[in-house]
């Protein structure tokens, strides 16, 4: 996970008018030679430097970072850590302005408009051309707003029960997560539903698309609370699955319900969809804990954070 902190932004009344993000991590650049010490430009285009929101004065720095260890791959790969960044804080600067998290974020969004991503020093954009692939708004906004009506968003929840909301742009697709969680007395989380929205454009295969969020929401909820590697004396801690836990059946959401945006234009390139469905997860189901608690997770993984809340 980067670290370095969430980001700074100064807020007049209820917007936010300047906005500073620090982003250190290590780069998986460093496997095929010396060690670069800032994340590579595709890992800076995965949520950092192409952060497409109205806010006037954005300043992205990304620090050094030394590699100590081999860096492999991984699912969403620079996505995850930034977008739990970007959606956690997004909420943060709701709350501060006494604002509804929803109404807020599709303010952020702004209206719907097709984005050059050059326009936002991305010059990677998955490798695709920023003339078929621009980042469209209008596509995030759809998510956001489907998934939150579908999941019956500002509806009244019991004590101990809450909705949390993320959205993210990865692999020239569009997710939108509401994730609903209730925490006992005795800080036990448990995750009743997860709504998740999605646009790749035209879908070829919609029950394999389906299946893939559904196994990227497990996935994030997993990451989120239980996923960490440690290391002792140079060496990783964890060498199977009885130290490395990942979540089983009895900790998964019990309900996901996959929302697919048609399309009625074929001549839409079609996006990713293995990798889009992990990123938002893990803001909003923090956002969710909050939303229940009052309480802010800012570190991952979530693991006994919550223990008398």
């Amino acid at each position: 996970m980067p670290a370095g902190g969430l980001q700074g932004a100064r807020v007049e009344p209820d917007r936010a008018v300047a906005w500073l993000h620090r982003s250190v991590a290590l780069s998986i650049a460093a496997l095929f030679g010396p060690d670069p010490r800032h994340e590579a430009p595709f890992e800076q285009g995965m949520g950092l430097i192409n952060l497409p929101y109205g806010i006037p004065n954005l300043r992205i720095e990304n620090p050094e970072a030394a590699a100590h260890t081999r860096i492999g791959w991984f699912r969403s790969v620079s996505n995850i850590p930034h977008a739990f960044a970007v959606q956690s804080f997004v909420a943060e600067l709701a709350g501060a302005a006494g604002r509804d998290h929803r109404d807020y974020l599709l303010e952020l969004v702004g209206a719907p408009r097709l984005i050059d991503p050059t326009t936002l020093k991305d010059g990677w954009n998955y490798t695709e051309s920023p003339q078929l692939y621009p980042v469209d708004m209008g596509r995030l906004r759809r998510v956001i707003e489907t998934v939150t009506r579908e999941a019956g968003w500002g509806r009244k929840l019991p004590k101990g029960r809450g909705l949390g909301l993320a959205a993210h742009y990865s692999f020239v697709s569009y997710t939108a997560a509401v994730v609903e969680v209730t925490v006992s007395e005795q800080g036990e989380l448990t995750i009743p539903r997860v709504d998740i929205a999605f646009d790749c454009g035209p879908q070829v295969n919609p029950e394999r698309i389906r299946s893939q969020l559904e196994g990227a929401v497990v996935m994030g909820v997993s990451l989120a609370t239980l996923g960490e590697i440690t290391f002792k004396k140079g060496r990783v801690e964890q060498d199977n699955f009885h130290q490395y836990q990942v979540t089983r059946i009895d900790a998964a959401p019990r309900e996901i319900r996959v929302h697919l945006l048609p399309t009625s234009d074929w001549s839409v390139p079609l996006g990713g969809v293995g990798e889009p469905g992990v990123p938002p997860i893990a803001p909003a189901l923090c956002n969710a804990i909050f939303a229940a608690t009052g309480k802010r997770i800012r570190q991952l993984p979530i693991r006994n954070q919550l223990a008398g809340t």
